[in-house]
């Protein structure tokens, strides 16, 4: 399974070609849009969160609610568009109209990809850069794995995510999966203990006060997982490994680690590892989670538990120092709309990157022309993890 975005952030739409879902499956549009509002949402958001409504169009792929096995094409209109037909259209322009167009960006944010994607394309308006590379591309992603995040449903997989920190706030390391599922959509950091979303709030709105940002790290729980899918092999096959570079893929994320992550540095080899155990009934199983549901670079059935690191974001309202590419002078930093806190919503990003990258695995694992031939194989891996 693949897929490929396309799309500027005030352009007219996003446009996400997915390839080799199984056909047969069942897709629930209005699902799909749930997952995008929630993409949305989050203590800290800004104002073109106000103006935008994300929902899905599938224009092929999809008939009548089943998918057919070809590639589904999806689009995400950009309702702000709009206001930016002139700036952001396809069409010519003469180079008078060029010169007196507003909003060409010739100061380059420090953090953000504007100076070096202009060296790169040799663009001297900097807008060409940052249209593409902003955030804003993460809604075609939530769209991919919702996508999938559906597949995964009917493989009796689930897939939830949480707010671990924010600017230093933490909460609790461990929660049952229940108390995450019943609690972390309740506020709008998506954290468990209300207490410390509180703390969060004030954390956030003070960098906001302050013209700053902030970021944090999230978690991503996958639960019910069948054992071993990716492989130890080589090393382009691990699954863990696929999934680290998805979620450093996603904007502003620095960092990834699986169960303890970088904690495990700290301990003995003892205190880390996860004994094997058996029950007759599900068959082989942990005693801890230490390592997150990977060994080997293959699911061990445990639940798999990824931790992704988000910067603060680099647009600021109190801008850093920069230079004018044009005159080389120095200058306070180009200001662009955007957000003082997107930790909340980030989890979601990266929550459907892990989706898209265990669905992958999955259908690369076993047949997968069919859903109903898919279903079988992943019940005969469960089976074979009781009877080995």
């Amino acid at each position: 399974m693949r897929f490929l975005t396309a799309g500027e952030s005030h352009g007219p739409q996003l446009t996400v070609i997915v390839e080799g879902l199984p056909a047969n499956m069942q897709v629930d549009i209005e699902k799909l849009n749930e997952e995008m509002y929630k993409r949305q949402g989050g203590y800290g958001r800004g104002r073109r969160m106000q103006i935008e409504k994300d929902s899905v169009e599938i224009v092929s792929g999809v008939r009548h609610g089943y998918t057919l096995g070809s590639p589904i094409t999806i689009v995400i209109k950009n309702d702000d568009f709009t206001h930016w037909r002139n700036i952001m259209g396809a069409a010519p322009i003469s180079e008078e109209a060029q010169s007196e167009m507003k909003r060409v960006i010739t100061k380059p944010r420090p953090g953000h990809a504007d100076l070096v994607g202009g060296l790169k394309y040799q663009h001297r308006d900097l807008r060409n850069v940052l249209e593409r590379s902003s955030a804003r591309e993460t809604a075609a992603r939530v769209a991919v794995g919702a996508l999938c995040k559906q597949l995964l449903q009917q493989l009796d997989i689930d897939v939830y995510s949480r707010v671990i920190s924010i600017g230093g706030v933490s909460d609790k390391a461990h929660y049952d999966i229940e108390d995450i599922i019943q609690n972390v959509d309740k506020n709008d950091v998506r954290v468990v203990d209300e207490t410390i979303a509180q703390q969060m709030r004030d954390k956030i709105d003070e960098a906001k006060q302050e013209g700053d940002s902030i970021g944090g790290v999230v978690q991503v729980i996958v639960n019910h997982m069948p054992v071993g899918i990716g492989s130890y092999v080589h090393y382009d096959r691990k699954l863990d490994g696929r999934i680290a570079q998805s979620v450093v893929g996603i904007n502003a994320f620095k960092g990834v680690s699986f169960g303890e992550g970088f904690t495990a540095g700290e301990k003995l080899g003892s205190e880390i590892q996860d004994p094997i155990l058996y029950d007759e009934t599900t068959g082989y199983y942990r005693a801890s989670n230490h390592l997150g549901g990977f060994e080997g670079g293959m699911s061990n059935g445990m639940p798999l538990v990824i931790n992704g690191v988000m910067k603060p974001i680099p647009t600021l309202y109190r801008p850093l120092a920069s230079v004018d590419i044009n005159t080389k002078e120095p200058f306070k930093a180009t200001i662009e709309r955007s957000d003082s806190c997107a930790v909340p919503a980030a989890s979601i990003v990266c929550e459907h990157a892990v989706t898209f990258e265990v669905a992958r695995a999955l259908l690369e694992e076993f047949e997968s022309n069919d859903i109903t031939i898919l279903k079988q194989q992943v019940d005969a891996r469960r089976e074979q993890n009781i009877n080995f």
